[in-house]
């Protein structure tokens, strides 16, 4: 008996000894800006749109995520450019609006942004702090 505990005890000392290791996100990555509009959706995207709509209405009891994307991609492949060119249209005009909100956003990003440089607000906050700080200081002599 005094065997099985022991082989216990190892077993139990081996996954207690393993230790779980995470990844770092990549150094040189930058954080997305949350208020970046987000890019169009492709024709292929917009044609999927109406056709999961279409194909819930045909196969309610079909779940599968899968499914859909499979029966959609097949359908889009037999399709002709005349059939596509709605949805190609619709994916056009979306470009172009998507291209006037990031124009008018890089240009309020460049305009807000360029002050600040790399520096974090509570970094240039630090140092306008001690700035003032010191000059109060030499008043006071």
């Amino acid at each position: 008996m005094h065997d099985s505990t022991m082989k216990g005890a190892k077993s139990t000392k081996k996954t207690d000894s393993k230790l779980t290791v995470k990844k770092a996100a990549p150094k040189g990555k930058a954080a997305k800006d949350p208020n970046k509009p987000k890019r169009p959706a492709s024709a292929f995207f917009v044609f999927m749109e109406d056709f999961r709509k279409q194909f819930k209405e045909d196969n309610p009891d079909n779940k599968s995520v899968a499914a859909v994307g499979k029966a959609g991609g097949a359908k889009w492949k037999a399709m002709s450019d005349s059939e596509k060119a709605p949805f190609v249209g619709k994916a056009d005009k979306r470009k172009k609006e998507y291209e006037k909100t990031l124009a008018a956003y890089n240009k309020k990003k460049a305009s807000g942004d360029d002050d600040d440089s790399d520096k974090s607000k509570s970094e240039v906050n630090d140092e306008e702090e001690e700035e003032g700080s010191d000059e109060e200081e030499e008043d006071d002599d």
